[in-house]
């Protein structure tokens, strides 16, 4: 462990501040109108997730495999966005910036943890259209409702364990200085190179992990889709082909809006103003789990077939009551 921190010498004293101050959204005119606009996303994206689930609860049709995973993803929105958005406002509406060491690091926990979970729902759920459009006929066999657990669970102590790391190697960096994050939250990469002694360790961890946990799950997910079209294109007529590609649709929006916008803004982020930046971030981190259940809501045949029943039994029940 010295290696880590070498260049101090054997016998480190951490010095670890009692608090952070998160700085984001500086000198920005009437941002308050922001911040009321991520409150009625938050609002929208509780409701949306929080139906998604209830639906595909209390409808039996849609204990499958596939909709494990979708109600995994809609609680994984719910959680990641309420552990956010909050926090947020709490901290720039309310001017609240000063947040406790140890709090700091837990929110980061949260976060990471749930923004890393959204890209492994998106695995698990192009593995699903894999095998059901490339082996209809082994689906129930190949993908059960134990593997699909089984595979969530798998991808939960993948990511903790990962995220964890990330955050031991940033326990071991002393802040002398600045205390000061330039972001929306606490930002592990924005938090490390304010430490005073050698922050290596953490940077490589960062690095790792983004290529771990967004740009490996996105290669997979394309190599699931070449094998789709490769697939049907040496068996199925351009009609099968475009109902077959119709069940994927929405997978494929929900991985266009979580995808490009993240990949776009780290890959701008050297070049792009610190305050555009903090905000394209924040969009990112907001806006999926909002759209996600929307998208569902209107491009799966099977969850629109659920709420229009339950909807007209509700009808039908305020009808009798009269």
């Amino acid at each position: 462990m010295n290696l880590f921190n070498s260049a101090l010498g054997e016998n480190i004293s951490f010095v670890r501040p009692a608090y952070f101050v998160i700085s984001g959204f500086s000198g920005i005119l009437n941002i308050k109108y922001y911040y009321v606009f991520l409150f009625f996303v938050y609002i929208v994206s509780v409701l949306g997730n929080t139906v998604v689930m209830a639906v595909i609860y209390l409808d039996h049709n849609l204990r499958t495999p596939k909709y494990i995973a979708v109600f995994h993803l809609a609680f994984v929105d719910l959680f990641g966005s309420s552990a956010l958005v909050p926090k947020l406002l709490d901290i720039f509406l309310f001017n609240h910036p000063s947040i406790p060491y140890n709090e700091c690091l837990t929110f980061m926990f949260v976060c990471y943890s749930c923004l890393s979970m959204q890209s492994f729902n998106l695995v698990a759920l192009s593995y699903d259209r894999l095998i059901a459009i490339m082996f209809p006929l082994h689906y129930q066999v190949k993908l059960t409702h134990r593997f699909m657990l089984s595979l969530i669970a798998s991808f939960w102590v993948f990511v903790l364990t990962g995220v964890l790391i990330a955050l031991v190697l940033l326990m071991r960096l002393s802040f002398c200085e600045s205390v000061v994050i330039n972001s929306y939250f606490c930002d592990y990469g924005q938090l490390y190179r304010l430490a005073c002694n050698d922050n290596t360790p953490s940077f490589v961890i960062s690095m790792l992990l983004t290529i771990i946990f967004l740009w490996v799950p996105l290669i997979f997910i394309v190599f699931t889709y070449l094998c789709i079209g490769y697939a049907l294109s040496k068996v199925a007529t351009a009609q099968e082909i475009y109902k077959s590609f119709k069940t994927c649709t929405a997978h494929l929006s929900l991985v266009a809006i979580f995808y490009f916008p993240v990949l776009f803004t780290y890959a701008m982020i050297e070049k792009i103003p610190p305050n555009a930046r903090i905000i394209n971030l924040s969009l990112t981190s907001i806006f999926p789990p909002m759209l996600n259940p929307i998208i569902y809501v209107l491009q799966t045949q099977e969850i629109k077939v659920s709420v229009k029943r339950f909807l007209k039994i509700k009808g039908r029940s305020k009808i009798i009551n009269k």
